[in-house]
């Protein structure tokens, strides 16, 4: 061995073990780059019981900067590089160091230059721009130096994989919470809270989310609705009986219920969410001990802002349960002053929504119909009573009032800006149109009518042959089937028509 050989001063260096990082669960990997052999075994040698967060050392040996690259390159997880200066060429060591931190760049590995010769130290303006860890001469390295430089340098690289994973953790969670306020319906918001509780911070897939109404002081298995479920957890969302359930889960949601507050019980994380004033929601999971403290207070910054998500979505539920309530209420005035039950315009909106659903309408669309549907005949609340409530057949020129309803009924929605009103507004202006051309009030034909008028249409004179009215009583079942038969493509559209047949046992239910 010459005078440039690594040599090691007989020392015992302690035993090294620190807390594990949350980011890295693999043997810690270290490079050694050295056109000397002996360089390589007397380091493996010094170092091979070398242990830090109680995992060992893995090494990588290469011979040459051209090695040391490709190895760095199928390697993305190297801690640590012990790197010679002076290889095939004088500055060898420092190619491998631009090609990790400028083409790769490759900001986590530490880099700690060694050299046998004392005049090939590196310019310190150089060590400060590649972000070199350490220089040493290999003349200066005893074994105990060797542990203590490695132990600072995968202390290092555990930092800043923290560092790392904290900032991950925060953009997930960022990105992960706009996602969350995107949703309307509290149980997709329930199903994407547990997706990401898994995929992202790593709990437990045992988990559940279930939703309890405030006025409601003891948890049982009768108030609990479980909104989503994952892993064992997901039978419940299927009415599992109640030995399904774990003695210790109604015990934690109800102590989670009486204080009002997320609470850490045992391996279990019970989250608690007052989300509105009727309604609260708990999350339940389970593999809360085998988080790293990292993890757990992700999961309760995510938790905060899925209380926040919880808040908006029941918020936006009560305002379009409202909404709703409005919209129904109106269809329903008018079928009162024509002395008809209300139920009628509930019952088209949900025979609307059969039709619909399975003539290749979206879900924003879908919801849509059955939202205005119950709006048809708003504009009949401007029909004179006599002409309205009139037991026979109506006169030519009461009839032309009558069909005035429809333009009327128009005018009344069209001035809205919002999608609903604008979709009742077309459907109280075309639902008396006919498929053929011949209705009114424009004579409209085919596909010219809108698919919502289309619908409506139907289910509108389904349900109207099927109820008794002021001027005839109702249809017997046989009648009307025969009826919709005949007009199939002359006053109805022949594809709903279809569908209509199609859902007959469904829509019959409906009425």
């Amino acid at each position: 061995m010459n005078d440039n050989t690594l040599t090691f001063a007989d020392e015992k260096p302690a035993e090294v073990v620190q807390q594990r990082p949350a980011a890295y669960h693999q043997p810690w990997k270290v490079l050694i780059v050295d056109d000397e052999e002996e360089v390589h075994a007397i380091t493996t040698l010094v170092l091979r019981h070398f242990r830090y967060d109680d995992i060992p050392l893995h090494f990588l040996h290469a011979y040459s900067a051209q090695e040391a690259k490709q190895l760095i390159a199928d390697n993305g997880d190297i801690a640590v590089i012990l790197l010679d200066v002076v290889m095939e060429r004088e500055d060898a060591g420092l190619e491998v160091v631009e090609y990790v931190r400028k083409t790769l760049k490759n900001g986590f590995v530490r880099i700690i230059l060694r050299t046998g010769q004392p005049g090939q130290a590196p310019p310190e303006q150089i060590i400060v721009d590649y972000d070199i860890n350490d220089y040493k001469e290999k003349t200066e390295l005893s074994s105990q130096k060797l542990f203590t430089v490695m132990l600072s340098s995968l202390r290092t690289y555990r930092h800043l994989l923290t560092i790392d994973a904290n900032r991950e953790g925060l953009k997930n969670i960022i990105q992960a919470s706009a996602s969350l306020f995107e949703q309307r319906s509290i149980k997709l918001l329930a199903s994407g809270v547990l997706t990401q509780l898994v995929a992202i911070l790593g709990m437990s897939p045992n988990a559940m989310v279930c939703q309890i109404a405030c006025r409601d002081v003891d948890v049982s298995l009768d108030n609990v609705e479980v909104l989503a479920g994952s892993g064992s957890y997901e039978r419940l969302l299927h009415g599992a009986p109640a030995d399904v359930f774990p003695d210790h889960l109604l015990t934690d949601l109800q102590e989670a219920w009486d204080t009002k507050s997320c609470l850490c019980l045992g391996d279990r994380y019970v989250g608690f969410f007052h989300a509105a004033s009727e309604v609260g929601v708990l999350l339940y999971c389970e593999g809360w001990n085998h988080l790293d403290e990292l993890s757990k207070s992700l999961v309760e910054v995510y938790c905060t802002n899925v209380h926040v998500a919880f808040e908006n979505v029941l918020l936006n539920q009560e305002i379009e349960d409202t909404q709703k309530d409005i919209i129904y209420t109106l269809g329903e005035i008018a079928e009162a002053r024509s002395r008809e039950t209300g139920s009628h315009v509930k019952r088209v909106s949900t025979i609307c929504h059969i039709l619909g659903r399975d003539s290749g309408l979206s879900a924003v669309e879908l919801e849509t119909l059955r939202l205005a549907a119950p709006m048809h005949d708003i504009g009949k609340v401007a029909i004179p009573d006599n002409i309205l409530n009139h037991p026979g057949k109506l006169c030519s020129a009461d009839f032309t009032v009558m069909q005035r309803h429809t333009e009327i009924g128009c005018e009344m929605l069209s001035s809205s800006p919002r999608a609903i009103m604008k979709a009742a507004a077309i459907i109280a202006h075309q639902h008396h149109e006919r498929y053929d051309g011949s209705g009114y009030p424009r004579g409209l034909g085919g596909e010219e009518i809108h698919i919502f008028a289309r619908s409506v249409a139907l289910a509108d004179v389904y349900d109207a042959l099927n109820n008794d009215r002021v001027y005839r009583k109702a249809y017997q079942p046989e009648d009307i089937l025969r009826y919709i038969r005949e007009e199939r493509g002359r006053h109805f559209d022949p594809a709903l028509v279809d569908l209509f047949f199609a859902n007959l046992d469904e829509i019959r239910s409906v009425t």
